[in-house]
């Protein structure tokens, strides 16, 4: 067969030129930032069991505070210092807003019809108006009432037991539930018995272990999705069955007692109002904001995700850290005492300015055990931080767990002392300070900051104030253990059971308030 000369001299000098033009490319990108070394093809997959907020904090420690990860064909960024984290959350907020999908995430939230993982524009800012308004707003004052009500409620109950080791982890669950219940999807909602507690528990606690679980299907081809080495993939239908079991309950007692009570001018909650705002929306035509019933289970969900654990676990954890420092629990006590007094057991709104070293110990608590120790975001397009290339829909993790412990930013970080926030120029909760952002930063900061961290202060200011908690027989401050288990949150691995004894001068009100 004949060839051409000037076909033989086309190719290679085609090809000089296509490797001088992608040359010329590559060496115009930046870099990637440092990191393991990964497989080819594969990456770094077979390090994920290293992938959670303290794996990777140690990680960040050898390779610095932007680090970078391959995960098949995808690109994982950590961010652990402040300096970065203003980067990514501040400077370029914009480039890194958007939320990354995984398959658990687009299951057990309806497709991202939420808030919280839902990608940032015009839906998600008319998502997050409606959040505010229907929920966390201060005007609303059913939500700031209900808080109240609930902990003087789980007062009395540990007052009646007075004596007897109690587990904190069930207590607080159950506190910050009924609050939920109460202020989102009004008190008829709320569910009293034991059972029903266990099993909400369970959906909440495997929520969180989903969410947070490194899924080797979501690093492979999608033809290759199938693919489930670890189980995810039943465990997350599981999940979706139970939640879908738990809001449509929800939503068709809302849709009952508006049958019943149609007539009657009575107090709506938010499911009341969701369900209204989703009739009118329903005569709307197409609209790239419009809100349909998915969006409605988003938002329940991630009302009763994110308004009951992270408290839950947080009141947990400020009791485990002040019985594991008893000079720190008495010197918040006699705090108490001073402010309100022993002769009264209701600690009011008024008296929490008042309690400097209360919300130190708040703050301390959230430092070394933030509610959402990786915070999750997604590249919209391509960036540039410190120097290194960041590619378009790339996931990028902040680490507030290696945050608040980098000792650059801190003294003795792993050591638990609130008084270091008595300095007038310790960070405070705003998210302007980026060595503790503990709820976030920029547009997607938590919305419900204001409302969590009152019922976070109550709750706690009336546990303490009400109660010497004391650890069970034999048990020793050093013996009170920090290990966390697995999820997106950071629960105890083993719950943490304490006594509750007697502490006012007056008796506390056990009937009806």
């Amino acid at each position: 067969m004949y060839i051409p000369v000037s076909l033989i001299l086309l190719v290679p000098l085609l090809l000089f030129l296509f490797r001088h033009l992608l040359s010329r490319r590559l060496r115009r990108r930046k870099p990637y930032p440092p990191g393991p070394i990964g497989l080819p093809i594969i990456g770094n997959i077979l390090m994920m069991s290293q992938f959670n907020h303290r794996g990777l904090a140690k990680l960040s420690r050898t390779y610095g505070g932007l680090l970078h990860l391959r995960l098949g064909f995808s690109h994982l960024f950590v961010v652990s210092s402040p300096q970065m984290a203003r980067q990514v959350l501040q400077v370029q907020d914009h480039v890194f807003s958007n939320r990354p999908t995984t398959l658990a995430i687009r299951y057990l939230t309806y497709g991202q019809s939420d808030l919280a993982f839902s990608n940032y524009g015009p839906f998600w800012r008319r998502m997050r108006k409606l959040y505010v308004m229907m929920l966390f707003s201060r005007k609303r004052a059913e939500s700031w009432v209900s808080v109240d009500e609930e902990v003087h409620k789980a007062v009395r109950f540990v007052a009646v037991n007075v004596g007897k080791p109690l587990n904190v982890c069930k207590l607080a669950f159950s506190l910050t539930r009924d609050i939920t219940f109460r202020a989102a999807f009004g008190s008829s909602s709320s569910t009293s018995d034991e059972g029903r507690l266990d099993e909400f528990l369970e959906i909440i606690q495997e929520f969180s272990k989903l969410f947070g679980e490194f899924n080797v299907a979501d690093y492979v081809p999608s033809w290759l999705g199938w693919i489930d080495p670890q189980g995810i993939n039943g465990r997350v239908e599981k999940a979706r069955k139970s939640l879908d079991c738990f809001i449509e309950s929800i939503i068709n007692d809302h849709l009952h007692k508006e049958k019943r009570e149609q007539n009657v001018d009575d107090e709506t909650d938010m499911v009341d109002q969701l369900l209204a705002f989703y009739k009118e929306e329903v005569k709307v035509k197409d609209s790239v904001t419009k809100i349909n019933l998915d969006n409605i289970k988003g938002i329940i969900m991630d009302v009763m995700f994110g308004g009951t654990e992270t408290v839950a676990l947080a009141i947990e954890w400020v009791l485990t850290e002040l019985l594991r420092s008893p000079e720190n629990m008495k010197r918040v006590q006699d705090e108490l005492a001073s402010v309100v007094g022993l002769q009264r057991w209701r600690v009011e709104d008024t008296h929490l300015e008042k309690l400097t070293f209360l919300k130190c110990v708040i703050k301390e608590t959230l430092r070394l055990h933030p509610p959402f120790p990786l915070l999750l975001h997604e590249t919209v397009k391509n960036a540039e931080v410190s120097g290194y290339h960041i590619p378009k829909g790339s996931r990028v993790m902040v680490n507030t767990y290696a945050l608040g412990r980098d000792p650059d930013s801190w003294s003795d970080p792993e050591v638990f002392n609130p008084g270091r926030f008595l300095d007038t120029c310790a960070p405070d909760l705003k998210g302007n300070n980026f060595e503790f952002i503990p709820f976030g930063s920029g547009r997607r900061s938590c919305p419900g900051m204001q409302l969590g961290l009152y019922a976070f202060e109550i709750a706690v200011a009336h546990l303490l104030h009400c109660f010497a908690w004391t650890l069970p027989d034999g048990v020793k401050p050093g013996d009170v253990d920090t290990v966390e288990g697995p999820g997106l949150t950071v629960p105890k691995a083993i719950p943490l059971v304490a006594v509750p004894n007697t502490r006012l001068m007056c008796p506390i009100v056990v009937s009806s308030s």
